[in-house]
């Protein structure tokens, strides 16, 4: 029998970047279009600076069968566009019963979550903190500090993403800010469009399918 190689990497604090995987992506502010609030911030900054790296993920994509884990390095720049602070696109797992882990590396940031029902949850993240998103909640991370954001990120192999369920509802229910006083702060997103019973039901509906074409 052929059993599967274990596999060891480092990861460089100084950039971001696990080193050895077979697996690198990144997505640069021209690339991010539509996600922030401030359309004409969005602009005016991507005219400048449309080529910079906003975040990049270097990973370990062993297979995608159950059973089985990706594990990676998230690194974010800082930044904002307007008041609001550089994130990522985020995501639900195409299989919504699909928790995922996160640990703090370096930097300041947190994990904005959301249900499928609109219920929020916050995490701020800092190096050693160690972050549960459980299954069904949509998940982004934000950098908060002035340096890199960088987090280790672990979760099962088959879980696949849906980035389009954010888009769907024109975002996320809240958005995250700089706050003169406090740092930070969240804010309704006014543009956010409430799912259906329907529509909650069609996701808890999707995982079903998929257990059951197994």
């Amino acid at each position: 029998m052929q059993w599967p190689e274990p596999r060891s990497f480092d990861v460089n604090l100084e950039t971001g970047l696990m080193t050895g995987t077979d697996s690198h992506y990144q997505k640069r502010l021209g690339d991010l279009a539509g996600l922030y609030a401030d359309a004409a911030a969005f602009d005016a900054l991507a005219a400048a600076r449309a080529d910079e790296v906003v975040y990049e993920v270097t990973d370990h994509r062993p297979n995608a069968e159950p059973g089985d884990l990706i594990t990676g390095v998230t690194r974010m720049s800082a930044g904002k566009v307007g008041k609001e602070f550089f994130m990522t696109r985020g995501h639900i797992h195409a299989n919504i019963d699909r928790p995922e882990l996160y640990f703090g590396l370096k930097g300041h940031g947190l994990m904005l979550m959301e249900a499928p029902d609109g219920e929020t949850r916050i995490v701020e993240i800092r190096a050693n903190t160690v972050c549960y998103v459980p299954p069904r909640w949509i998940h982004r991370s934000v950098n908060l500090g002035q340096g890199d954001f960088v987090m280790l990120f672990c979760y099962p192999a088959d879980s696949g993403q849906d980035y389009e369920i954010i888009e769907r509802s024109n975002g996320m229910r809240l958005r995250i800010v700089e706050d003169k006083e406090r740092g930070w702060r969240s804010e309704p997103n006014p543009e956010w469009r409430a799912r259906t019973l329907a529509e909650i039901e069609a996701l808890v509906a999707r995982r079903n399918e998929t257990e059951q074409a197994r």
